[in-house]
């Protein structure tokens, strides 16, 4: 029989008192917040080709050339604030501190780098066996943590089985919310990497 917290109250309001909701998973909040940057655009006669773009007083300075259409200069706007945006979330999580307890937790190999990287599009991580090295794409600060340490597991697995092999898929769905996780991936639109 489900309990009914209206009628508790109603009969008790002195314990309903004490009744604390549960606090939501602190796993299911993404790792930080990211407060809004904002962003200014600069023509440039001098610049030609490139864009350049760096922080000042909190505001994403993008320079770009005088000789850029209003679309062009919209899209190298939201590109390099999204950029700047993920830099900043990325840095708040301790990477380094979750990959060491997920080793530790689910007996999994320690690569020999793991870091944050901006050119991944299609794929969440990357794992190269040969040299133990991890890369997460920065796509990925704004996930809920659980869903950030299911990609983490899934590239340590790849550190004892190089292949998505069924012992591969053994070691990964020994993390608890695999199923979960690659759901909210697939909702995404990220590809299975």
């Amino acid at each position: 029989m489900p309990f009914d917290l209206a009628f508790f109250r109603d009969t008790a309001p002195e314990a309903a008192a004490r009744i604390r909701p549960t606090r939501p998973d602190p796993d299911d909040a993404s790792p930080v917040a990211v407060d809004e940057l904002g962003v200014r655009v600069i023509r440039s006669k001098k610049r030609r080709k490139t864009v350049g773009a760096r922080i000042v007083d909190g505001v994403v300075e993008v320079t770009v050339p005088a000789w850029m259409s209003k679309a062009e200069e919209a899209k190298w706007a939201v590109e390099m604030h999204g950029r700047f945006a993920r830099k900043r979330a990325s840095s708040a999580v301790d990477l380094d501190g979750r990959m060491r307890d997920l080793c530790r937790r689910f007996d999994l190999p320690r690569p020999t780098t793991i870091r944050w990287v901006g050119n991944q599009h299609d794929r969440w991580g990357s794992c190269t066996p040969a040299d133990g090295s991890i890369r997460i794409s920065d796509r990925l600060t704004g996930v809920p943590l659980w869903v950030l340490d299911y990609v983490l597991v899934h590239e340590l697995a790849h550190l004892r089985h190089a292949d998505h092999s069924a012992a591969f898929w053994a070691t990964v769905n020994r993390y608890p919310r695999t199923e979960r996780a690659r759901g909210y991936l697939m909702g995404m639109g990220l590809a299975e990497g």
